[in-house]
């Protein structure tokens, strides 16, 4: 295979900057190792940042993110939620840092108005009375999992070619320069090779990685953020504790649920990051001192994404939250005498845009094309979904429970048929339809990769009830084997076992142990085999 530019990382800088040079009318060709949105660019706290945290000690992240905030709410608004956010101050809290702050983001931008305490007391009753200043921000909470699936829909449609479950092996390099890499299909283990005048390596914190295929060497922090989900909508604007950025200072409104967050921990490995006990209740202890009753929500998941903070001195600079959150272009044929190699590192998603616009500025310099970035003014596309015209025959007309459940039956050609308009998860109200719609954006998907189109077991209950019914479902409209819907309801119930393990307590292990009884005991999930037979 053959392309003008090759990106190796399906996060939301590599999916920008194939939407940002498909609009150029680039030739690109995209591959990511796993799924999109299985990386760092979902695992955040969905904070579409004014750059507010940023302004005292970080000014020109709080720029780029301010910015890019304005741009995103244009482009990309049916993947936000334009909350608002507040900065409120504990009167425990440093006295001084609020004047600071003001002045910082007047500095740099950013719309700040003080407000009365009790405006945002009477708009958060769960919020700690002993607040004595607040102020609004242009926050808002963005899906990471709607924003990367809008990317990778625009991309297509402009032409770019994107390949999931790929994963470069190796760079090939010839006369001192990057021609083109060798990849692995995850799933069949066959390579090819993909030939490129330029290939950009943008896969986050895999970076130095894929620059060490070519013999280059990136400094890297690797820093691991852990996350907490609670079961209730506990505000409907963003939360921000107005101190020096510190863990848990930050909870955001993701439908109907809340995601406190974060830590600041060194890794050596982003592969599988875990949240610690630890950690977890150190986040509870301090999100208490901005929701004081915060032990009486039920926390339904905990989960962690690595930060890929680019570290040029290699260890010997500042560390986790001391390092600036703007980011990097790097080209090799300038910093390393290798010709055909850009790297983007560092950054944030609230800029990756912009990261992608500067990427593809250089990009274009290099192929000596004169297309200009568009992207800023050309909304990102979604899929429309329209009804699925798909039907199953209906077994028996009796079928009490079924037709309860809001499916329709219909007549035609002498035989009965139901519609595929039921919900299958009332948490985040999917239906049949919306799988059938994201299978056909995603033909060779399981249902983790239809997870992350949909929302599909991402509420309260974790996929309680909707896990089985969706295997079933898909299973008997004929879009899986048996075979292969028992392996992906095993993955899928795994998945979702992940994130609820860490929060085993209080009436999370409650609910733990209700889901155990329905798919270890009663459905002998465990004791399947891939023929659909005990074993």
């Amino acid at each position: 295979m053959e392309t003008e530019v090759l990106i190796i990382g399906g996060g939301a800088t590599g999916l920008g900057l194939a939407w940002d040079l498909a609009l150029r009318g680039i030739n690109t060709v995209l591959i990511e190792q796993g799924d999109f949105g299985h990386g760092t660019s979902t695992r955040f706290h969905g904070l579409l940042h004014s750059g507010g945290r940023y302004a005292v000690k970080d000014p020109v992240s709080a720029q780029e993110c301010i910015q890019e905030n304005m741009t995103l709410k244009r482009v990309a608004a049916p993947c936000i939620e334009d909350t608002g956010g507040w900065f409120v101050h504990l009167s425990t809290d440093d006295p001084d840092y609020p004047g600071r702050w003001v002045t910082a983001c007047r500095k740099t931008g950013i719309p700040v108005q003080e407000r009365p305490v009790q405006e945002v007391l009477d708009l958060v009753p769960a919020l700690n009375p002993a607040i004595d200043q607040a102020f609004f921000v242009p926050d808002a909470a963005i899906n990471g999992f709607r924003l990367l699936h809008a990317l990778a829909y625009s991309a297509r449609q402009r032409g770019a070619r994107l390949m999931t479950y790929t994963r470069a092996v190796s760079l090939v390099q010839k006369g001192g320069r990057v021609v083109g890499a060798v990849t692995e299909d995850q799933r069949s283990g066959q390579r090819q090779e993909i030939r490129a005048s330029l290939i950009v390596n943008t896969p986050g914190p895999w970076a130095a990685e894929v620059a060490a295929m070519a013999g280059i060497r990136v400094g890297m922090r690797l820093d691991k953020g852990s996350l907490l989900i609670f079961n209730h909508r506990l505000s409907g604007q963003v939360i921000n504790r107005l101190r020096s950025p510190g863990d848990a200072d930050i909870l955001v409104p993701a439908g109907t649920v809340s995601i406190l967050g974060t830590t600041s921990v060194p890794v050596e490995s982003p592969d599988n990051p875990t949240p610690s006990a630890g950690e977890l209740l150190h986040m509870l202890a301090l999100g208490e001192e901005l929701f004081p009753h915060l032990h009486d929500y039920r926390v339904i998941r905990a989960f962690a994404g690595v930060r890929p903070l680019y570290d040029p001195a290699e260890g010997q600079g500042s560390a986790g939250r001391e390092v600036s959150r703007t980011f990097s272009l790097l080209d090799h044929a300038v910093r390393d005498g290798l010709e055909g190699l850009v790297s983007v590192v560092g950054g944030k998603l609230t800029t990756f845009r912009l990261m992608a616009e500067k990427t593809g500025d250089l990009v274009v310099q290099k192929l000596g094309v004169g297309a200009s970035s568009k992207t800023a003014i050309t909304p990102l596309s979604l899929p429309e979904r329209r009804p699925v015209s798909v039907f199953m025959p209906v077994r028996g007309r009796g079928d009490i429970k079924s037709q309860a459940s809001g499916m329709r039956d219909v007549k035609e050609s002498n035989q009965t048929y139901r519609l595929l308009d039921n919900v299958i998860c009332e948490c985040e109200a999917v239906t049949l339809g919306d799988l059938h719609a994201a299978l056909a954006e995603a033909p060779d998907g399981d249902l983790n990769d239809l997870r992350r189109r949909t929302r599909l077991g991402m509420g309260t209950c974790q996929g309680s009830f909707c896990s089985f019914r969706s295997a079933a479902a898909l299973c008997q409209s004929g879009k899986f084997s048996v075979e292969r819907a028992n392996v992906m309801l095993q993955q899928l119930v795994q998945e979702r076992w992940k994130g609820v393990r860490p929060v085993l307590w209080g009436e999370q292990l409650r609910e733990a142990e209700f889901m155990q009884a329905i798919y270890k005991r009663l459905l002998n999930l465990a004791r399947l085999d891939a023929g659909g037979e005990r074993v």
